[in-house]
């Protein structure tokens, strides 16, 4: 990959006037973001990309069709999911929302102990408490991680099987309890290292960039919503 790529010329992000025809006439007034550190923003700025992070991207690109739009992001370092449920659902409920962004887990499978059955019982939770509070729900499988360049050899294997099954159980969490789900564990550059920070836990803002592309793709009013 060329080192002058730009966002405006990465052929996985957004093009120009894209997000406008994606989003054009969607539905949502109130978003909440509720996670760990991936939701809070702790992308690494990347030449060529804009140093915006992932949910505010996409705040900001809902909020260019509605600027009524109000915004929360409850996201924090270093949780897991159930300090996630434990911190952020009471908050995100009071707020309203008619669209969240829930995403979590990460911290669990960075465990060698994770317990797969723990993490997808607290994102139920959430999940069906959104849902019921009337908030669509955005779910995300997220980039292999375990392709940093910065994670041990002797880590990756290990670290990748469960970031891949968190993946997984999330996406048939997903398809059970209807939520538009974004999955970006099989995206073609999930083992491209620029996707990812030097301290091999997080993203760039490249892979900030190409999240934003492919949740706006997933939530665009044009395509089919999930049954519930």
């Amino acid at each position: 990959m060329s080192s002058t790529l730009t966002e405006a010329t990465d052929p996985y992000c957004l093009r120009q006037g894209e997000s406008a025809d994606l989003l054009r006439g969607h539905p949502w007034r109130r978003f909440v973001a509720l996670g760990d550190s991936v939701v809070q923003g702790m992308c690494e700025s990347t030449p060529g990309y804009p140093d915006v992070q992932w949910a505010d991207r996409i705040a900001a690109e809902l909020a260019a069709v509605r600027p009524e739009l109000a915004y929360l992001n409850l996201g924090r370092s270093g949780l897991r999911a159930h300090e996630v449920r434990a911190t952020q659902l009471a908050p995100a409920l009071a707020f309203g929302p008619d669209l969240a962004l829930v995403v979590c887990g990460g911290n669990d499978a960075f465990r060698s102990r994770y317990d797969a059955d723990s993490v997808d019982a607290e994102l139920t939770a959430m999940i069906v408490a959104l849902q019921q509070g009337g908030s669509d729900v955005i779910t995300v499988g997220m980039f292999d991680v375990s392709h940093s360049p910065a994670v041990p050899q002797a880590a990756r294997a290990g670290l990748g099987e469960r970031m891949r099954r968190l993946s997984s159980h999330t996406a048939a969490l997903a398809d059970r309890l209807g939520t538009l789900h974004v999955n970006l564990t099989d995206h073609p550059l999930t083992a491209d290292p620029t996707l990812y920070s030097t301290d091999g836990r997080h993203g760039s803002a490249r892979s900030d960039a190409i999240a934003t592309a492919e949740t706006l793709r997933r939530l665009s009013p044009t395509r089919p919503s999930p049954p519930r």
